[in-house]
């Protein structure tokens, strides 16, 4: 499925399940929240975060995976999902974490007014948009595939980056501009950016019998 195809069906998808996405969407943003008001300490929320909320974004996941193979969805799905794979949603959601933390902190550094490395700041900017782009895939992979464990599922996406650069990286920066704007144009926590990301994900990567149109 191109790029464009992929995007289209996640849309159609979303409309279709907006509200039952829309409860999980904001579910896992709450749960965020929560975690950023509780532990304030910056920048270890930044890895915390994700570690904690890891299982509920399993759960998302799960409920994204089981729409585009049965067509339907059920809140039950993301409760049965995050009951299933809560582990792999806490080793996928602090990988997320650390890389999130790594990049803050070498960004910081290297942009700081001592040091004012602005290209190597850059850099790291480029190298955890596309680390997010391989962990955001190896989500999928990991849900999908629970035969096949989380490295797995993390060779295949990095694998997957190779073998396509240029059409992964097209569609990195469409789901960042549409994240972008779900954050500029309402409030963060009620948007459907995070649930539209993994269905367009998923229909972009899963094997094409697994994801009927």
């Amino acid at each position: 499925m191109t790029v464009r195809s992929a995007l289209r069906a996640a849309l159609v998808d979303t409309y279709q399940f907006s509200w039952r996405l829309f409860v999980l969407n904001t579910t896992l943003s709450a749960g965020i929240v929560l975690i950023v008001v509780l532990v304030s300490a910056f920048p270890l929320v930044l890895f915390v975060a994700p570690l904690v909320t890891g299982p509920l974004a399993a759960g998302l996941v799960h409920s994204v995976i089981t729409l585009i193979r049965e067509q339907e969805l059920h809140l039950s799905d993301a409760v049965a999902g995050a009951r299933r794979f809560w582990r792999r949603g806490l080793v996928l959601g602090g990988i997320s974490g650390f890389v999130l933390l790594l990049g803050v902190l070498a960004v910081t550094f290297y942009g700081s007014e001592r040091h004012r490395v602005l290209p190597v700041a850059v850099l790291a900017i480029y190298v955890v948009a596309i680390a997010f782009l391989v962990l955001l895939v190896a989500w999928l992979f990991a849900i999908a595939d629970p035969e096949d464990s989380v490295a797995d599922a993390l060779r295949q996406a990095s694998s997957l980056m190779l073998r396509s650069p240029t059409r992964m990286l097209v569609f990195g920066a469409a789901l960042f501009l549409v994240n972008l704007a779900g954050a500029v144009t309402v409030v963060p926590i009620l948007t459907l950016t995070i649930a539209y990301s993994f269905l367009a994900t998923a229909r972009l990567v899963l094997p094409p019998e697994e994801v009927p149109v």
